[in-house]
């Protein structure tokens, strides 16, 4: 009867590290204040509640771009095993920021990438995101840029006149890139779109920056290829609140869309389980105070265990 007690006691002992082990932890990209000292980052166990790591300090101080901002961080991990991560550098250069790290510790050299130098016209860079597509096996980093002149039928006075609209790169090896194209032209003011796949199919989380009548929510669009075209917008998924800088992750069998009510001053949720029919959840998520809106992505326990110390 001991033996049957003891062999039962190891498999549930090898069970439950085997469950720990298939854990999915979250980590969260972030930065604060106007992102001057750099990358923040967070994690979760659970998917909802989120700690800071290193004290809330900084993890990359930024140094390319003329005025050395780190906003909207994004963060993916490649099929290389390095962390690539991109960013704003500024509020009104033609360019964003990338490096990338073995352990989210020890960074490459910061990278320009002038992706809207050839636009004379382009105002800014803003909330790049960038997604590796198994398909074509490479990346697309992709943003929004207000060109000066263009699509004149949703132009506003508001709002320092920005009328952005979606554009991208294709790379392999983050040294050489396609020419810059449209990625997304909805017929209206557009930003911080970013993209999961589901099976087959590309699924883009945007904002609709419509200011007269307001919008301010978040919508989805859909595409067979990663580069598009993507469908029509659908109708908001977001309440009675203006939300931006839209970040997903799958939770069990919810996806999760993470969101900055930027005008509250907190962080809101949403989930569904079929992208159709969506839940507020904001009331059991919990961020780090001052967060401002970057990336959640899924990490394994070992890559935590190296934050944490």
């Amino acid at each position: 009867m001991k033996t049957i007690y003891l062999l039962l006691s190891l498999l549930t002992v090898s069970g439950y590290a085997l469950a720990q082990q298939k854990d999915t932890y979250y980590l969260f990209t972030y930065f604060k204040g106007n992102g001057e000292d750099g990358l923040h980052l967070a994690y979760s166990t659970d998917g909802y509640r989120f700690e800071t790591l290193k004290n809330d300090a900084s993890f990359l101080t930024p140094t390319v771009g003329k005025d050395k901002l780190m906003r909207d961080p994004c963060l993916i991990k490649g099929p290389d095993g390095l962390f690539h991560m991109v960013w704003t550098v500024s509020w009104n250069e033609k360019g964003i920021g990338y490096a990338s790290s073995k352990d989210l510790i020890h960074w490459s050299e910061q990278q320009y990438i002038p992706v809207m130098e050839h636009e004379a016209g382009a105002r800014n860079t803003w909330a790049p995101e960038i997604f590796y597509d198994k398909a074509t096996k490479q990346y697309m980093i992709y943003w929004a840029t207000t060109i000066k002149g263009r699509f004149p039928e949703t132009q506003s006075t508001e709002e320092n006149a920005y009328n952005h609209r979606m554009y991208y790169v294709t790379t392999k090896d983050f040294n050489t890139f396609s020419e810059t194209k449209l990625l997304y032209e909805p017929g209206f003011n557009v930003i911080d779109a970013t993209i999961q796949q589901n099976g087959k199919q590309y699924v883009m989380f945007l904002k609709d920056e419509t200011r007269t009548p307001p919008q301010k929510n978040l919508k989805l669009a859909f595409a067979d290829q990663i580069t598009g075209p993507y469908t029509k917008a659908g109708a908001p998924i977001t309440g009675n609140y203006w939300a931006e800088g839209p970040t997903v992750a799958k939770v069990g069998k919810q996806w999760v869309v993470y969101f900055d009510k930027y005008r509250d001053h907190k962080y809101g949720a949403v989930a569904s389980e079929d992208l159709k029919t969506w839940t507020d959840i904001s009331d059991k998520v919990e961020f780090p105070k001052g967060t401002r809106h970057g990336t959640i992505i899924p990490v394994t326990k070992q890559e935590l265990d190296a934050l944490l110390k």
